[in-house]
């Protein structure tokens, strides 16, 4: 698929959006920049100002600054949500100065053994990010400034996990190993509160080594997970579409990544898929039966029509592996989640 948008009304939606801080309401993520690259990348660019104009209710201003990071005193803001600023200006400055490659490499094995963080949601958009940059357009300082801003909120929010026991038993494929999961004990409370009760996952990606298995593994896994969600989404419609979008994140990353980094991200994408899958999914499918055959087109209109910003996230996700159940989950989303308005 080319993602090239030539319009420049990404450019100019980014450049409006970065008035506006990672979140709102001290939790909540600000969606609108990952789903307006989602519709510039499927052909929609001439929606994307109406889409904002909907959205720009749960935008809120930039947030203050504290004080500059630094090469002395970045581990020390690791991990502050209050430092969101400090972190997003010291990005600007990093990518002003250096390739966003070299930017990219040199950050990624420091901030993704915090991915969890911001319920995922920061290695999403650094993911929405690299997407636009790796496009084949031109690095625009609006795309540099979004991916120095996916990039700040991922280490103002960086949380990681605690030390996961692994489960017994050897998954020869990702949906078998998502099927393995054990649901944590008490599926209720906030992400952070669910994530501190999961201490166990299927060693599905443990051992993997290879750079090509890794990335090879990491699609399987985007796959299983989008497909999952068809009869798993009505647990949480919201939260579990997490589970294919944050693994799907970090393999649009690869390709800007040098390969040496790729199985730690395969783990890492791994941990949190099955983590979302632990917190969030039912006992019980559901049946789920998709209205019709519709072209991928057509499902990432009906994404548009609905307007909610998980929905979109899940269609862009979903056309990215391209099968029909990945189009039902997509579809199924629209279903069960409130529409934008």
């Amino acid at each position: 698929m080319d993602t090239t948008d030539t319009t420049g009304i990404l450019d100019e939606a980014l450049q409006r959006l970065h008035a506006s801080g990672p979140e709102r309401l001290g939790r909540l993520t600000n969606h609108a920049p990952m789903a307006v690259e989602a519709l510039a990348a499927h052909g929609q660019a001439r929606s994307v100002h109406r889409w904002l104009d909907q959205y720009a209710r749960k935008l809120e201003d930039f947030p203050p600054r504290v004080e500059p990071v630094t090469a002395a005193n970045w581990r020390a803001a690791l991990g502050d949500p209050s430092r969101a600023a400090d972190w997003i200006d010291h990005f600007e400055r990093q990518l002003a100065d250096h390739p966003w490659r070299e930017v990219l490499a040199r950050w990624w094995p420091r901030l993704l053994p915090g991915l969890y963080g911001g319920s995922t949601h920061p290695v999403i958009r650094v993911g929405h990010a690299v997407r636009t940059l790796l496009s084949g357009g031109e690095a625009t300082g609006p795309r540099l400034a979004e991916l120095a801003h996916g990039l700040g909120y991922w280490a103002a929010r960086h949380r990681p996990v605690a030390a996961l026991a692994t489960l017994p038993g050897v998954l020869s494929g990702a949906a078998a190993a998502l099927d393995a999961v054990p649901p944590i004990a008490l599926q209720d409370g906030g992400f952070p509160a669910r994530l501190d009760r999961v201490t166990a996952l299927p060693a599905w990606a443990v051992g993997v080594t290879r750079p090509q298995e890794a990335a090879d593994r990491l699609a399987e896994l985007v796959r299983a997970a989008t497909h999952r969600y068809a009869a798993y989404g009505h647990g949480e419609e919201t939260m579990l579409v997490h589970a294919a979008t944050a693994p799907n994140a970090v393999l649009r990353a690869l390709p800007a990544l040098p390969p040496d980094l790729w199985p730690a991200g395969l783990r890492a994408a791994w941990t949190a898929s099955a983590a979302v899958t632990a917190m969030y999914a039912p006992t019980e499918p559901a049946a789920c039966t998709p209205p019709g055959t519709l072209t991928p087109e057509e499902v990432f209109e009906r994404a548009l029509a609905h307007g909610d910003e998980h929905v979109i996230k899940l269609a862009d996700t979903a056309l990215d592996v391209g099968d029909a159940p990945a189009l039902a989950a997509a579809l199924r989303a629209m279903e069960l989640s409130a529409p934008l308005g």
